[in-house]
């Protein structure tokens, strides 16, 4: 469980393909709190540390992640969002994350506007996934509001400290993002459609 509060970004240092996964290795500040077998989630992707060396950990991504996800997009030098699982007891500042991505999104518009910036995201309407105004989303593993909700896009608005420190910064038009939508929602919405 996760809650969208990013900590700290990563640099993939190596993409490894081994049959049907994928098996990437990054450095991070946070490597050395690390612990095999830990979760991790990457740009919202839940994933688990399978090893350790120095400041660099892996993680290995299924085939089944690998479709679902934009991990296909990623490449050696790129910056990943992360975030460790919360603790019980701790606040719940973003929303509740599971790190399961329902789909990739696709940025259609990047805004400026005083100090902060507005990103528009379009999505696959035929997978059932829906947004609301002022309901949550998780883009890239970050937790946000949404704004200007329509039927198969949506908008967020950013602030300065939250595009210095995740990879929002790097987003242009036609960048591929992971969205997962609001757990509750889901629910939701999958009894509403089973009535």
């Amino acid at each position: 469980m996760f809650t969208g509060i990013i900590e700290t970004l990563g640099t993939i240092q190596e993409i490894k393909k081994d049959k049907d996964n994928v098996h990437i290795t990054i450095a991070s500040a946070i490597t050395g709190e690390l612990k095999i077998d830990q979760s991790v989630a990457h740009n919202g992707i839940c994933m688990t540390v399978v090893a350790i060396s120095d400041n660099l950990y892996t993680v290995t991504a299924i085939g089944e992640t690998i479709k679902k996800t934009n991990i296909s997009y990623w490449k050696t030098g790129d910056m990943v969002n992360l975030e460790r699982a919360m603790k019980l007891g701790d606040r719940l500042d973003g929303h509740i994350v599971q790190g399961h991505v329902d789909q990739i999104g696709n940025c259609i518009a990047v805004k400026e506007t005083n100090g902060s910036w507005y990103y528009t995201f379009e999505y696959d309407e035929t997978l059932e996934n829906i947004t609301i105004e002022k309901g949550s989303i998780t883009v890239n593993g970050v937790s946000l509001t949404v704004v200007n909700s329509r039927k198969n896009e949506f908008s967020v608005a950013i602030i300065p400290y939250t595009y210095e420190h995740t990879n929002f910064k790097i987003f242009e038009v036609d960048t591929k993002v992971n969205l997962e939508f609001d757990v509750i929602g889901k629910y939701v919405s999958r009894l509403y459609a089973n009535k």
